[in-house]
């Protein structure tokens, strides 16, 4: 790995207030990685203690930090002098002026591509259950089912009936929208589209690519916290074309604990890499089952989730008992991240860990965006 490498790693980590990646702010002054694989960075902030410096010190570490063979991330911290501030400014009104027709997705929301190398290890399910959860802990999430020959979100959210039209200046389809717990979900889905659940959508790749990239650029998205994505199986067309439309997103791989599927799996990781999204995490699904006399039995191996995480850099978030209300509540559409039992419980440990450690919130204390108002307030109209 190069400087260069590690520049092109930083654009996906975008200021969250200005809207724009990190490099094209001009706010990475160097990068060097050395020999053992120490990587050196000096990022300069628009001003003194801004008060997202841990946000964005967290996002570059993770962004870097999970890149294969870096040893360690090491980032020195500077205030950028008043030409500099100005170019940056002068950047971020640009790129503003030229974003209005790209994705309609908040600056500030977190971006989770759920991803798997194969179909049937439950990536779906893992999706609506941690959205869920996130919801339930007061968060607006958006869920947004790119698996468009695949899809199965609504049936397992509960939620029916087709999408609305609206009309705006950004948009034009409104997501469904379900209250849960303290918080809120946006759905948006093909399976909204459709006749019925059981018809087939006989599309080839670029009608694929062209539909997720109107769920990106047409849906009146709130303000969200968080945007899920369930992504299709594998490798292909709509995987590559998300990474361009959302540099900025991370991805949570999911596996089962067989050898042989986390070895598929890594190359759902592989992809993210060269397109250059951040790996956030591995999350092993269908583990161990514990039956009611209390013996557990490793029905589909064991050990892949661990091995699938070291193997690619990233943290093992957590590993999902198999149990009957997993399947029971995507039938329902009550997910059993808002139930009871070991499943439950590991859903609920996982959306904690995004929340508090891997993936948090991004936190508007504010500093380059007030920056910002003020200069186009000094600025005045065009």
């Amino acid at each position: 790995m190069t400087g260069d490498d590690v520049r092109e790693l930083l654009r996906g980590v975008v200021d969250p207030e200005l809207g724009s990646d990190i490099v094209d702010l001009g706010m990475v002054r160097s990068a060097e990685v050395s020999p053992d694989g120490v990587v050196t960075l000096e990022i300069a902030l628009t001003t003194a203690g801004c008060p997202l410096q841990h946000q964005i010190d967290r996002d570059v570490t993770a962004k870097i930090g999970s890149a294969p063979g870096v040893r360690d991330v090491e980032i020195t911290w500077a205030e950028m002098t008043a030409e500099e501030k100005a170019a940056c400014m002068a950047k971020a009104r640009w790129n503003a002026t030229q974003r209005a027709g790209s994705t309609t997705i908040p600056g500030t929301t977190r971006v989770i591509a759920v991803a798997s190398g194969k179909g049937g290890v439950g990536k779906s399910s893992v999706t609506v259950n941690l959205a869920a959860g996130l919801a339930a802990e007061g968060f607006a999430v958006g869920v947004l089912d790119a698996d468009i020959g695949g899809f199965s979100v609504p049936r397992m959210l509960g939620v029916e009936g087709r999408l609305a039209g609206v009309t705006d200046e950004k948009a034009k389809i409104a997501p469904h929208v379900k209250p849960l717990g303290a918080g809120r979900l946006e759905i948006v889905s093909m399976g909204f589209l459709v006749e019925d659940e059981q018809s087939a959508l006989v599309w080839r790749g670029q009608m694929l690519n062209r539909a997720v990239q109107h769920f990106f650029e047409d849906v009146r998205w709130g303000e969200l916290d968080y945007l899920l994505i369930d992504m299709p199986p594998g490798t292909g067309d709509i995987q590559i074309g998300l990474a361009r439309l959302i540099p900025r997103a991370e991805m949570i791989v999911v596996t089962t604990p067989g050898r042989g599927v986390q070895a598929v799996a890594a190359r759902a990781a592989d992809l993210a890499r060269k397109t250059y999204l951040g790996v956030a995490g591995v999350i092993e699904n269908m583990s161990a089952f514990t039956c009611e006399h209390g013996t557990t039995y490793a029905l589909f191996g064991e050990g892949g989730g661990e091995e699938l995480a070291e193997r690619v850099g990233a943290p093992l978030l957590g590993s999902v008992p198999l149990e009957p209300s997993v399947a029971l509540g995507g039938d329902s559409g009550t997910p059993a991240v808002l139930g009871d039992g070991p499943a439950a419980d590991a859903f609920r440990a996982i959306v904690r860990r995004i929340v508090d450690d891997v993936l948090p919130p991004v936190s508007m204390a504010g500093c380059t965006a007030r920056m910002l108002d003020r200069v186009e307030a000094a600025l005045g109209p065009k």
